[in-house]
């Protein structure tokens, strides 16, 4: 694992970290994580529409799949969870996976579209 996925969920003198410090280790998991057909993390493909940070460092992330047919439909949300709940001091992780809107490849990030020859 990365030494930024070892960071605390509290700084040095134990504070708790802010709501955006903590969505930015969330973030940097994202980018950390790929559907295994597409060779660009989820973050950049667009498939997360948003991240959500409680008062409790709870999280809560609501994301799509590229497809309902995509292979990874049952696993991919199941891994991000696991992911994000190792990030320590996180609270709760709660997954809420959409179809509305749908995902498109206007979604994707411009490295993404870069990366994918787009």
């Amino acid at each position: 694992m990365s030494d930024h996925h070892q960071e605390s969920a509290a700084d040095s003198q134990g504070e708790p970290r802010p709501a955006e410090e903590i969505e930015r280790l969330v973030v940097d998991v994202l980018k950390d994580t790929f559907d295994p057909e597409i060779p660009v993390n989820i973050y950049d493909l667009g498939m997360i529409y948003d991240v959500e940070v409680g008062p409790d460092r709870s999280v809560a992330i609501r994301m799509t799949l590229t497809s309902p047919a995509c292979p990874v439909a049952e696993s991919l949300p199941g891994e991000v969870e696991s992911r994000v709940r190792q990030i320590p001091g996180i609270g709760k992780v709660t997954i809420d996976l959409v179809w509305e809107p749908p995902w498109d490849r206007d979604m994707m990030s411009m490295a993404a579209r870069l990366t994918l020859g787009m």
